[in-house]
């Protein structure tokens, strides 16, 4: 009989969280969500941010939940998050406040300044990332330009994944594929670039050790194993602790044909993987950026705003009185009629608006379109701006590689919207591959398995990701109505 190897996964996103208790046993892997929270962040004293006491209130709930109704013998926990947040921690271990939510108006002004002290080329260059506002290198540049309490306080900074594994563990580190998301890392060394950090003036010392995917942080801590009743013995793996990098190594890949991903959630993330990164005057035009993957490999991939369109449309109206839910949304969305309103879903106002539905008329009207007037009219004219921007991407992301995608794997949330799906495969004119849905915690699980000896590659990993889902397929039809908005 088979060895039975039991893992537990706790996936967050920007909107809400789970534990997953991922099971492997004859070459598939079974996942049962045990426990679901929100991680919405709050916004205290004008400043938005991450409520970090009250997750780790619910992760410890996880543990519990698994040790008293499933199993206190696990082969390994290990916790996956969105990327560029981080926490700060006091040389006593102590964490110093919130994290900083990435939409926190803080950000505002410090690219420019960045590029006061280095140009915006050569930070290119040298980290071959995207520029976003958000990102790590300028938050810490808005701390140092404030002259922060926190920043003087601190003795090392962690990643928001690798800050929930130091409390579970611990243990200080910076997985690979978490670190290369905060425009610091030199992708080709796979280390800190000092020469960079030094010349925008932010305190290398508390950027800590970097460590590979799949790297053991130690037991699980002795107090938090009797509070939860989880095996003392328990080891805290990092898997790849940014949830995109967990998300596209359980892309169930099959041949050798080249193919692209979108990893679909609150952002979307669309890309492919590749062998070493490609940083050139192209990739830089098209912004695409090169983030660390599983088993040394690169996600050549460009950040585009995603569902957060339709998420803040529901909290809106959802503010209003109004009782929703996502698949009725997309219901109408269908109902409304096509190509009436198509806006720039890139544009730095959906980033946190106060209004997203009055903000995506506001963009169609910009767009020389008629403003949308019903709900469903609104979802619908944001599903088809987000199609129409993958296909731009998708094409793009073909000429900087010199190849042609000919498969398009959708992985995450994202997958349960069929109407997107379809509009994607059709807009960007290749089969789509649907699925998985809770990608994310398999490929936490999967890397968790590497790291225990359960499975050997990243290559067996996906294969039994492959043999333990059914992902829906999607053919391209009609594609005429997208050729003609994009030579508008």
């Amino acid at each position: 009989m088979a060895e039975v190897r039991r893992f537990l996964a706790f996936d967050l996103g920007a909107e809400s969280g789970r534990a997953v208790l991922g099971t492997l046993e004859d070459g598939r892997i079974a996942l049962e969500v045990i426990h679901r929270f929100r991680t919405e962040g709050v916004v205290m004293l004008g400043t938005r941010q991450w409520d970090l006491a009250r997750i780790y209130e619910e992760m410890c709930a996880g543990l519990a939940i698994c040790a008293r109704d499933y199993t206190a013998r696990l082969d390994g926990i290990g916790v996956d998050t969105w990327g560029v947040d981080f926490g700060l921690i006091a040389a006593d271990g102590s964490v110093l406040g919130n994290p900083v939510h990435y939409r926190d108006k803080r950000n505002e002004g410090m690219q420019d300044a960045a590029f006061a002290k280095m140009p915006r080329e050569e930070i290119y260059r040298r980290t071959g990332i995207q520029f976003l506002p958000f990102n790590t290198c300028y938050q810490l540049l808005s701390l140092v330009e404030n002259d922060s309490p926190f920043l003087k306080a601190a003795d090392s900074m962690l990643m928001m994944g690798d800050l929930l594994g130091y409390l579970l563990s611990g243990r200080r580190a910076c997985e690979y594929t978490n670190a290369s998301t905060t425009q610091l890392l030199d992708p080709a060394a796979r280390d800190w670039d000092d020469e960079l950090i030094a010349q925008l003036g932010l305190p290398r010392t508390l950027l800590p050790e970097i460590v590979p995917p799949g790297t053991v942080l130690g037991p699980i801590l002795p107090e938090l194993a009797a509070q939860t009743g989880i095996d003392p013995s328990t080891p805290i793996i990092a898997p790849a602790t940014h949830d995109t990098g967990s998300a596209v190594a359980a892309v169930p890949v099959s041949g050798d044909a080249p193919w692209a991903y979108l990893s679909s959630g609150t952002w979307s993330l669309l890309g492919a993987e590749i062998d070493a990164p490609c940083v050139n005057e192209a990739s830089l035009r098209y912004e695409f950026t090169n983030e660390g993957g599983v088993d040394h490999t690169i996600r050549f991939l460009k950040n585009i705003f995603g569902l957060w369109l339709v998420q803040e449309c529901r909290r809106a109206w959802e503010r209003d009185g109004e009782s929703l839910n996502y698949e009725a949304m997309a219901a109408e969305a269908a109902a409304a009629t096509p190509f009436a309103a198509i806006f720039d879903v890139d544009d730095p106002r959906l980033l946190a608006p106060e209004d997203m539905p009055e903000t995506i008329c506001t963009l169609s009207r910009e767009a020389g379109c008629t403003p949308p007037a019903t709900r469903g009219a609104i979802i619908r004219a944001a599903l088809e701006s987000l199609a129409l921007k993958y296909r731009r991407t998708l094409h793009a992301l073909d000429e900087v590689l010199g190849r042609k995608s000919e498969v398009l794997h959708i992985i995450g949330g994202g997958v349960q919207n069929r109407l997107l799906c379809q509009m994607t495969a059709d807009a960007c004119g290749v089969p789509v591959v649907a699925g998985p849905i809770e990608a994310t915690a398999l490929g936490n699980i999967g890397v968790q398995a590497i790291a225990a000896g359960a499975v050997s590659s990243l290559a067996e990993m996906r294969e039994v990701i492959a043999d333990s889902v059914s992902p829906v397929h999607y053919t391209p039809q009609d594609t005429r109505m997208w050729d003609e908005l994009d030579a508008s």
